[in-house]
């Protein structure tokens, strides 16, 4: 028996080992499946599972995830910013022919050497004596603002002219008639003849926020219409020394010499400003271009063309601002109010019994933190009005009634 089972024990042992083998490598020989390997495909390219299955994984995982408080995230709210236009011709296009140049001419007297006053030597001369007077040109720009043909500019583009020319982008001209100034806004009105007139759109400038976008239309250096883009970089510019009210918006758009009196819209082509000033150290732009309200020029425009000057309040006074040092020196709490430095002649303040020294602290209830402020403030009150003004004299708080006068039209400069 064991010879003939001898030959067959090394077949069966192969076979087995076989079979181990086989079953090893192709474990599907028994009817189960070995875990397939991951998708080696980039994650990116992988579709987010849906809402049920993501619902199906997460209750999946609950019964083997560790419980861990939710991280706190800071989220940033969505985003409402509209986008800008590629192009502000639209609004350019709507602005740009109520923006037209300002050519006005003065004769002023040349200076001569004394010897040419004297008789002796004018003899020699005769009839051919060199001329004493010269013709002075400057160039601005300005803003048509109504059908009727008011224009405006800067009081300083046509301070003292003898003569003013207005150049429309249509190519048509004429002579302008000045309506009134004002030098202490630097705003000035006139009035063309022309029918058909272009009118700009003028937009509530209290609405213009730091970083709006902002155009500067004008005829820089004399070279035509031109128009330069920035932004609304400040507002409420004041202490420049540009003009006794100043309530400016800063722009970083190009102004230059010419630029005066145009307009500085935004960027759906509404009148903002009327462009005034640039601070230059060289005299060209750096980015630093100051402008007149919208508001406030449609105060001065109302005022100019009703009574041919500007009406504001006044009491009399000049004063000086109170620092840490004078307010412990008068014994007050905090460096608030102004020293009255003199008080005019004949004046409300004077009739009123305010004196030089005194601290003015409120008027009409308002106390006073900035002398410019307060100084707008009377400005707006109508004359004749009566104001309850309290001041300090002497350590002793007193009371006082004053009726507020006009203000006198300042001197030409």
């Amino acid at each position: 028996m064991r010879r003939f089972l001898k030959p067959l024990i090394w077949p069966v042992i192969s076979g087995v080992l076989l079979a181990i083998v086989l079953l090893d490598q192709f474990p599907q020989l028994l009817g189960t499946q070995a875990p397939q390997a991951p998708d080696r495909q980039p994650l990116l390219q992988q579709p987010a599972p849906g809402p049920e299955e993501a619902g199906e994984i997460a209750s999946s995982l609950k019964s083997t995830a560790v419980s861990r408080p939710p991280p706190e995230l800071l989220e940033a709210a969505p985003l409402s910013r509209q986008s800008g236009p590629a192009s502000y011709a639209e609004a350019v296009d709507k602005a740009a022919p109520a923006v037209v140049n300002i050519y006005s001419s003065r004769v002023v007297e040349r200076e001569q050497h004394p010897l040419m006053s004297d008789p002796f030597f004018r003899q020699f001369f005769g009839d051919e004596m060199p001329s004493r007077q010269r013709m002075l040109s400057s160039l601005g720009s300005g803003v048509i603002v109504s059908e009727e043909g008011y224009v405006l500019t800067n009081h300083h583009v046509i301070r003292g002219a003898d003569q003013i020319q207005v150049a429309l982008r249509d190519g048509r001209e004429t002579l302008a008639k000045v309506i009134g100034t004002d030098p202490e806004s630097d705003l000035a009105v006139l009035k063309i003849d022309l029918d058909d007139l272009p009118i700009i759109t003028l937009v509530d400038s209290e609405s213009a926020e730091v970083g709006d976008v902002s155009l500067a239309i004008g005829n820089p250096f004399g070279v035509g219409q031109t128009v330069t883009m920035g932004i609304i970089s400040a507002t409420g510019r004041n202490q420049l020394g540009l003009s006794a009210y100043e309530d400016f918006i800063q722009t970083d758009a190009a102004i230059n010499p010419g630029n005066s009196g145009g307009a500085l819209i935004n960027a759906e082509g509404a009148l903002v400003g009327i462009n005034t000033a640039i601070f230059s150290r060289s005299g060209g732009s750096q980015g630093i271009g100051f402008a007149i309200p919208a508001n406030v020029a449609r105060e001065i425009l109302d005022e100019l063309v009703r009574h041919g000057r500007v009406i504001r309040g006044w009491l009399g006074l000049e004063v000086q601002e109170i620092t840490s040092d004078l307010a412990a020196s008068f014994g007050l709490n905090a460096a608030q109010g102004v020293v009255v430095a003199s008080v005019l002649p004949e004046s409300p303040a004077q009739r009123a019994g305010v004196q030089q020294g005194d601290v003015l602290l409120s008027i009409n209830g308002k106390p006073i933190l900035d002398p410019r402020v307060a100084m707008a403030d009377i400005a707006d009150v109508e004359p004749d009005t009566t104001l309850p003004v309290k001041l300090m004299r002497n350590g002793e708080t007193l009371q006082v009634e004053i009726e507020v006068g006009e203000r006198p039209v300042p001197l030409e400069r």
